[in-house]
């Protein structure tokens, strides 16, 4: 059997950043509000496209593992936020990074897209129809955060994270998944006025939102948790035989309420949704990079991710990783640079919001 092992991983943070205290300068909150609700202490906002942010986390991964961009057959791009909806974004990504004639191809399933992508690429090495890949997730969420909205407004952030894949003969990698969607309850997580139902020759203004904060905390717990379930079942693990848990970092609450379900000690928890907020897709590509960089993610390392998002999708993966957790090669990628604060990034779109009220 052929397997697809993760053998490079990068992420892109932007450099400027808002803290719970600077948003309080846009909307009716502080910094205690958001922190005992949410944990997020700050968020990124990113001052290039997503294009961008995935290119410089795809280049960072294919350094990592000591490969040749023209050797990788599909470049996957997990992401509710494209830079441009036709071409696709991805093929962009293929060319900034220099995979001539790879696959390019965008995936959207919000929250979800990261474990949705890495499932389709590993099904793809395993069926023997490429043998390398880049799995990429990039979001810049604050492009669509609607300021007059403190409910989701202080939630989200941008970044992207990424991995290769490569096939191999030896069990590790996506070992086992379980993906699915309760489309029945969507419009609880809905953003009602973009898209091509719309009349597009009406303004749209800001974006108009549906969070429903409650229903989604209770569906994402719940959907989380069964497809942890159902992952360890297929995989004949138990929760002991789990060294670290990668979430989707929407909610600090969130999170420990599935931890606290699974029964999984602080210590096996990757946690960093402080510093960057909900960045959608890129948040598990980026916990994951973190987890190996502080030495949470060992040698053979028995990993659980899940995820939930707009959809409703929902996500778990079961992924045991390799020898390999130090880089072969570094990248110098590097964004631009960022001559704007965060607060002056976003100053158009909070002008934009506030026009709309009047």
């Amino acid at each position: 059997m052929t397997y697809a092992h993760i053998t490079g991983w990068g992420k892109c943070i932007p450099p400027a950043r808002i803290s719970n205290d600077e948003i309080s300068q846009l909307v009716d909150t502080n910094d205690e509000w958001i922190t005992s609700r949410t944990g997020i202490k700050a968020r990124r906002v990113s001052h290039v496209s997503t294009a961008e942010l995935a290119t410089v986390a795809a280049k960072h991964a294919i350094a990592c593992a000591g490969i040749n961009a023209k050797d990788i057959d599909l470049v996957l791009l997990a992401t509710c936020t494209p830079s441009t909806m036709v071409a696709n974004t991805a093929s962009l990504v293929q060319k900034n990074i220099g995979a001539v004639g790879a696959a390019a191809m965008d995936t959207n399933a919000a929250c979800s897209g990261f474990l949705y992508a890495i499932q389709a690429a590993t099904a793809q090495i395993q069926a023997g129809m490429i043998k390398k890949a880049v799995v990429i997730a990039a979001e810049r969420m604050t492009w669509y955060v609607n300021w007059d909205r403190r409910d989701s407004a202080v939630l989200f952030g941008d970044g992207a994270g990424a991995v290769v894949l490569e096939a191999a003969d030896t069990p590790a990698g996506l070992l086992a998944t379980k993906t699915g969607c309760d489309s029945e309850d969507r419009d609880i997580l809905h953003i009602t006025n973009f898209g091509s139902d719309l009349n597009k020759y009406v303004p749209i203004g800001p974006s108009d939102l549906l969070f429903e904060g409650r229903e989604i905390f209770k569906r994402a717990v719940k959907g989380m948790s069964e497809a942890c379930d159902d992952v360890l079942t297929q995989a004949n693990l138990s929760l002991d035989d789990i060294d670290v848990l990668v979430p989707h970092q929407a909610n600090l609450r969130i999170i420990q309420a599935i931890q606290h379900r699974l029964k999984v000690p602080d210590e096996k928890v990757m946690v960093n949704i402080g510093e960057y907020g909900n960045t959608s897709a890129a948040t598990i590509a980026i916990a994951l990079c973190e987890a190996v960089e502080q030495g949470l993610i060992k040698p053979h390392a028995n990993i659980m991710s899940a995820a939930f998002g707009a959809g409703l999708t929902w996500a778990a993966s079961y992924i045991k990783w390799g020898e390999r957790v130090t880089p072969i090669s570094v990248s110098d990628a590097a964004l631009p640079p960022c001559d704007k604060t965060g607060l002056e990034l976003v100053a158009p779109a909070v002008a934009a919001c506030k026009g709309s009220d009047q």
